[in-house]
Protein backbone atom coordinates (compact mmCIF):
# COMPACT_ATOMS: atom_id res chain seq x y z
CA UNK A 1 0.00 0.00 0.00
CA UNK A 2 2.94 2.04 0.97
CA UNK A 3 4.58 1.87 -2.27
CA UNK A 4 1.89 2.37 -4.55
CA UNK A 5 1.33 5.53 -2.99
CA UNK A 6 4.89 6.66 -3.13
CA UNK A 7 4.61 6.09 -6.88
CA UNK A 8 1.62 7.81 -7.20
CA UNK A 9 3.46 10.86 -5.74
CA UNK A 10 6.86 10.51 -6.88
CA UNK A 11 5.17 10.26 -10.77
CA UNK A 12 3.96 14.29 -10.60
CA UNK A 13 7.23 15.09 -9.32
CA UNK A 14 8.98 13.74 -11.79
CA UNK A 15 6.94 15.26 -14.57
CA UNK A 16 7.39 18.18 -12.86
CA UNK A 17 11.00 17.94 -12.84
CA UNK A 18 11.42 17.40 -16.55
CA UNK A 19 9.17 20.18 -17.63
CA UNK A 20 11.87 22.33 -15.37
CA UNK A 21 14.49 21.07 -17.00
CA UNK A 22 12.78 21.69 -20.76
CA UNK A 23 12.24 25.21 -19.01
CA UNK A 24 15.67 26.12 -18.26
CA UNK A 25 17.10 24.01 -21.45
CA UNK A 26 14.84 26.23 -23.30
CA UNK A 27 15.78 29.69 -21.85
CA UNK A 28 20.11 28.58 -21.35
CA UNK A 29 19.69 28.08 -25.97
CA UNK A 30 17.46 31.64 -25.86
CA UNK A 31 20.59 32.89 -23.87
CA UNK A 32 23.18 31.60 -26.05
CA UNK A 33 21.94 32.58 -28.88
CA UNK A 34 21.44 36.12 -27.74
CA UNK A 35 24.82 36.75 -26.92
CA UNK A 36 25.87 34.65 -30.23
CA UNK A 37 23.87 37.40 -32.15
CA UNK A 38 25.11 40.32 -30.32
CA UNK A 39 28.72 39.60 -31.10
CA UNK A 40 27.91 38.79 -34.44
CA UNK A 41 26.44 42.17 -34.87
CA UNK A 42 29.47 43.92 -33.41
CA UNK A 43 31.84 42.22 -35.63
CA UNK A 44 29.57 43.19 -38.44
CA UNK A 45 30.36 46.58 -37.21
CA UNK A 46 33.83 46.19 -37.33
CA UNK A 47 33.82 44.93 -40.41
CA UNK A 48 31.86 47.84 -42.13
CA UNK A 49 34.23 50.17 -40.14
CA UNK A 50 37.15 48.58 -41.82
CA UNK A 51 35.86 48.26 -45.06
CA UNK A 52 35.34 52.16 -45.18
CA UNK A 53 38.46 52.82 -43.90
CA UNK A 54 40.37 50.35 -46.57
CA UNK A 55 38.25 52.14 -49.12
CA UNK A 56 39.52 55.24 -47.95
CA UNK A 57 42.93 54.55 -48.31
CA UNK A 58 42.45 52.47 -51.48
CA UNK A 59 41.77 55.81 -53.25
CA UNK A 60 45.05 57.35 -52.14
CA UNK A 61 47.02 54.16 -52.67
CA UNK A 62 45.74 54.00 -56.11
CA UNK A 63 46.29 57.81 -56.83
CA UNK A 64 49.98 57.64 -55.45
CA UNK A 65 50.76 54.20 -57.69
CA UNK A 66 50.04 56.32 -60.83
CA UNK A 67 52.43 59.12 -59.69
CA UNK A 68 54.78 56.02 -58.86
CA UNK A 69 54.56 53.95 -61.76
CA UNK A 70 57.24 56.40 -64.01
CA UNK A 71 59.87 55.36 -61.29
CA UNK A 72 59.43 51.29 -62.24
CA UNK A 73 58.91 51.94 -65.60
CA UNK A 74 62.08 53.82 -66.04
CA UNK A 75 64.38 51.57 -64.51
CA UNK A 76 63.52 48.41 -65.69
CA UNK A 77 64.22 49.71 -69.02
CA UNK A 78 67.91 49.73 -68.60
CA UNK A 79 68.02 46.13 -67.41
CA UNK A 80 65.64 45.30 -70.19
CA UNK A 81 68.14 47.03 -73.31
CA UNK A 82 71.20 45.73 -71.68
CA UNK A 83 70.03 42.50 -71.74
CA UNK A 84 71.97 42.11 -68.71
CA UNK A 85 71.94 38.47 -67.42
CA UNK A 86 73.93 36.04 -65.05
CA UNK A 87 76.42 33.49 -67.67
CA UNK A 88 77.96 32.04 -63.93
CA UNK A 89 75.98 29.16 -63.61
CA UNK A 90 78.25 27.77 -60.82
CA UNK A 91 78.81 30.45 -58.43
CA UNK A 92 75.37 32.21 -58.85
CA UNK A 93 73.55 33.36 -55.69
CA UNK A 94 70.16 34.59 -55.71
CA UNK A 95 68.29 37.27 -54.10
CA UNK A 96 64.50 37.57 -53.19
CA UNK A 97 62.94 40.37 -51.58
CA UNK A 98 59.68 39.51 -50.61
CA UNK A 99 57.37 42.80 -50.56
CA UNK A 100 54.92 42.38 -48.24
CA UNK A 101 53.37 44.16 -44.76
CA UNK A 102 52.66 44.06 -41.06
CA UNK A 103 48.48 44.18 -41.32
CA UNK A 104 46.69 41.41 -42.31
CA UNK A 105 42.91 40.35 -43.02
CA UNK A 106 43.34 41.21 -46.52
CA UNK A 107 43.19 38.11 -48.05
CA UNK A 108 45.39 36.31 -49.99
CA UNK A 109 47.99 38.83 -50.60
CA UNK A 110 50.85 38.25 -48.63
CA UNK A 111 50.61 34.37 -48.84
CA UNK A 112 50.84 34.48 -52.13
CA UNK A 113 54.44 36.57 -52.50
CA UNK A 114 55.14 33.74 -49.34
CA UNK A 115 54.10 30.97 -51.41
CA UNK A 116 55.61 31.91 -54.56
CA UNK A 117 59.32 32.56 -52.68
CA UNK A 118 58.49 28.77 -50.88
CA UNK A 119 57.79 26.98 -54.36
CA UNK A 120 61.42 28.80 -55.64
CA UNK A 121 63.24 28.04 -52.79
CA UNK A 122 61.63 23.94 -52.66
CA UNK A 123 63.53 24.07 -56.13
CA UNK A 124 66.69 25.02 -55.02
CA UNK A 125 67.42 26.43 -51.72
CA UNK A 126 71.71 26.48 -52.13
CA UNK A 127 72.84 29.59 -52.38
CA UNK A 128 69.50 31.87 -51.96
CA UNK A 129 68.78 34.25 -49.62
CA UNK A 130 65.55 36.01 -48.79
CA UNK A 131 65.01 39.82 -47.46
CA UNK A 132 61.28 40.12 -45.79
CA UNK A 133 59.92 43.79 -46.32
CA UNK A 134 56.39 43.15 -43.88
CA UNK A 135 56.07 41.12 -40.80
CA UNK A 136 53.93 38.95 -42.93
CA UNK A 137 55.95 36.92 -45.09
CA UNK A 138 58.47 36.37 -42.28
CA UNK A 139 56.09 34.50 -39.89
CA UNK A 140 55.52 32.70 -42.81
CA UNK A 141 58.81 31.80 -44.63
CA UNK A 142 60.96 31.84 -40.94
CA UNK A 143 59.10 28.59 -40.25
CA UNK A 144 61.66 26.68 -43.01
CA UNK A 145 63.90 29.23 -43.99
CA UNK A 146 64.62 30.92 -40.88
CA UNK A 147 68.74 30.64 -41.91
CA UNK A 148 68.31 32.25 -45.09
CA UNK A 149 66.22 35.56 -43.92
CA UNK A 150 69.21 38.07 -44.39
CA UNK A 151 66.82 41.05 -42.39
CA UNK A 152 63.36 42.08 -42.07
CA UNK A 153 61.93 45.53 -42.50
CA UNK A 154 59.32 45.78 -39.91
CA UNK A 155 56.35 48.93 -39.40
CA UNK A 156 55.15 48.35 -42.94
CA UNK A 157 51.87 49.34 -43.71
CA UNK A 158 50.68 51.03 -41.04
CA UNK A 159 51.20 54.02 -43.51
CA UNK A 160 51.82 54.88 -46.85
CA UNK A 161 55.18 53.82 -48.37
CA UNK A 162 57.50 56.72 -49.04
CA UNK A 163 60.64 56.91 -51.30
CA UNK A 164 62.74 57.32 -48.10
CA UNK A 165 61.50 54.05 -46.63
CA UNK A 166 62.49 52.35 -50.36
CA UNK A 167 65.82 54.18 -50.12
CA UNK A 168 66.43 52.85 -46.76
CA UNK A 169 65.39 49.07 -47.73
CA UNK A 170 68.08 49.36 -50.44
CA UNK A 171 70.44 51.17 -48.46
CA UNK A 172 70.14 47.73 -46.15
CA UNK A 173 70.29 45.39 -49.01
CA UNK A 174 73.80 47.14 -50.65
CA UNK A 175 75.50 46.90 -47.07
CA UNK A 176 74.18 43.53 -45.75
CA UNK A 177 77.10 41.88 -47.02
CA UNK A 178 75.34 39.37 -49.74
CA UNK A 179 77.18 39.57 -52.73
CA UNK A 180 73.99 38.28 -55.18
CA UNK A 181 74.29 38.08 -58.69
CA UNK A 182 70.95 38.20 -59.34
CA UNK A 183 67.38 38.56 -57.64
CA UNK A 184 63.88 38.96 -57.95
CA UNK A 185 61.59 41.75 -55.81
CA UNK A 186 58.31 39.01 -55.49
CA UNK A 187 55.16 41.39 -55.16
CA UNK A 188 51.72 41.81 -56.22
CA UNK A 189 51.04 43.54 -59.24
CA UNK A 190 47.77 45.94 -59.09
CA UNK A 191 45.32 45.12 -61.83
CA UNK A 192 42.21 46.21 -60.78
CA UNK A 193 39.63 46.48 -57.65
CA UNK A 194 39.50 42.78 -57.56
CA UNK A 195 41.89 41.58 -59.44
CA UNK A 196 45.79 41.71 -58.64
CA UNK A 197 48.74 39.02 -59.42
CA UNK A 198 51.79 38.25 -58.17
CA UNK A 199 54.73 39.63 -59.98
CA UNK A 200 58.74 39.61 -60.22
CA UNK A 201 61.02 42.24 -60.51
CA UNK A 202 64.71 41.55 -61.71
CA UNK A 203 67.67 42.88 -59.53
CA UNK A 204 71.44 42.93 -60.66
CA UNK A 205 74.96 43.60 -58.51
CA UNK A 206 76.98 46.18 -59.61
CA UNK A 207 79.52 43.36 -60.90
CA UNK A 208 76.78 41.31 -62.98
CA UNK A 209 75.87 44.56 -64.87
CA UNK A 210 79.75 45.44 -65.56
CA UNK A 211 80.22 42.21 -67.23
CA UNK A 212 76.63 43.07 -69.57
CA UNK A 213 78.23 43.19 -73.54
CA UNK A 214 75.75 45.67 -74.27
CA UNK A 215 76.68 48.68 -71.92
CA UNK A 216 78.46 50.21 -74.05
CA UNK A 217 75.72 51.39 -75.67
CA UNK A 218 75.45 54.05 -72.57
CA UNK A 219 78.86 56.22 -73.13
CA UNK A 220 80.97 57.58 -69.85
CA UNK A 221 80.00 54.47 -67.34
CA UNK A 222 82.70 53.93 -64.49
CA UNK A 223 82.13 51.60 -61.46
CA UNK A 224 81.19 54.64 -59.64
CA UNK A 225 78.64 55.87 -61.92
CA UNK A 226 77.30 52.33 -62.38
CA UNK A 227 77.33 51.73 -58.64
CA UNK A 228 74.99 54.64 -57.64
CA UNK A 229 72.83 54.08 -60.40
CA UNK A 230 72.04 50.27 -59.43
CA UNK A 231 71.34 51.93 -55.76
CA UNK A 232 68.99 54.73 -56.93
CA UNK A 233 67.34 52.02 -59.53
CA UNK A 234 67.30 49.59 -57.10
CA UNK A 235 65.45 52.02 -54.32
CA UNK A 236 63.33 53.19 -57.46
CA UNK A 237 62.18 49.58 -57.88
CA UNK A 238 61.32 48.78 -54.02
CA UNK A 239 59.64 52.40 -53.71
CA UNK A 240 57.66 51.23 -56.95
CA UNK A 241 56.72 47.73 -55.88
CA UNK A 242 55.66 48.97 -52.11
CA UNK A 243 53.08 51.08 -53.81
CA UNK A 244 51.96 48.51 -56.08
CA UNK A 245 51.44 46.09 -53.16
CA UNK A 246 50.29 48.99 -50.99
CA UNK A 247 47.36 49.42 -53.66
CA UNK A 248 46.63 45.77 -54.19
CA UNK A 249 46.80 44.96 -50.20
CA UNK A 250 44.09 47.72 -49.76
CA UNK A 251 41.73 46.89 -52.61
CA UNK A 252 41.94 43.18 -51.23
CA UNK A 253 41.01 44.40 -47.40
CA UNK A 254 38.18 46.47 -48.64
CA UNK A 255 36.80 43.53 -50.81
CA UNK A 256 37.32 41.37 -47.71
CA UNK A 257 35.91 43.15 -45.23
CA UNK A 258 32.68 43.62 -47.82
CA UNK A 259 32.80 39.25 -47.88
CA UNK A 260 32.85 39.70 -44.04
CA UNK A 261 29.83 42.07 -43.52
CA UNK A 262 27.73 40.38 -46.11
CA UNK A 263 28.55 36.90 -44.46
CA UNK A 264 28.11 38.35 -40.68
CA UNK A 265 24.48 39.69 -42.45
CA UNK A 266 23.33 36.61 -43.43
CA UNK A 267 24.58 34.83 -40.04
CA UNK A 268 22.51 37.30 -38.33
CA UNK A 269 19.16 36.53 -40.29
CA UNK A 270 19.80 32.76 -39.47
CA UNK A 271 20.62 33.44 -35.91
CA UNK A 272 17.42 35.95 -35.47
CA UNK A 273 14.93 32.94 -37.12
CA UNK A 274 16.36 30.28 -34.70
CA UNK A 275 15.74 32.74 -32.06
CA UNK A 276 11.95 33.45 -33.06
CA UNK A 277 11.75 30.03 -33.31
CA UNK A 278 13.52 28.83 -30.17
CA UNK A 279 11.54 32.05 -28.23
CA UNK A 280 8.27 30.80 -30.00
CA UNK A 281 8.82 26.87 -28.75
CA UNK A 282 9.22 28.21 -24.79
CA UNK A 283 6.17 29.92 -24.99
CA UNK A 284 4.03 27.59 -26.43
CA UNK A 285 5.45 24.74 -24.36
CA UNK A 286 4.51 27.28 -21.21
CA UNK A 287 1.23 27.91 -22.24
CA UNK A 288 0.44 24.07 -23.03
CA UNK A 289 1.92 23.58 -18.55
CA UNK A 290 -0.67 26.15 -17.83
CA UNK A 291 -3.07 25.17 -19.86
CA UNK A 292 -2.66 21.41 -18.47
CA UNK A 293 -2.41 22.46 -15.10
CA UNK A 294 -5.56 24.41 -15.35
CA UNK A 295 -7.66 21.59 -17.47
CA UNK A 296 -6.12 18.87 -14.30
CA UNK A 297 -7.72 20.98 -11.20
CA UNK A 298 -10.95 20.92 -12.79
Amino acid sequence: MFSQRAATLLVPLAVEATLQAQQQRGMATLKAISIRLKSVKNIQKITQSMKMVSAAKYSRAERDLKAARPYGLGAQQFFEKTEIQSDDKAEQKKLFIAMTSDRGLCGAVHTGVARFIRNEMNKDSSNTKIICVGDKSRSILSRLYGKDILFVANEVGRLPPTFIDASRIAHEVMKSGYDFTEGSIVYNRFKSVVSYQCTTLPIFSSNTVEKSDKLAVYDSLDADVIQSYLEYSLASLIFYTMKESACSEQSSRMTAMDNASKNAGEMIEKLTLTFNRTRQAVITRELIEIISGAAALD
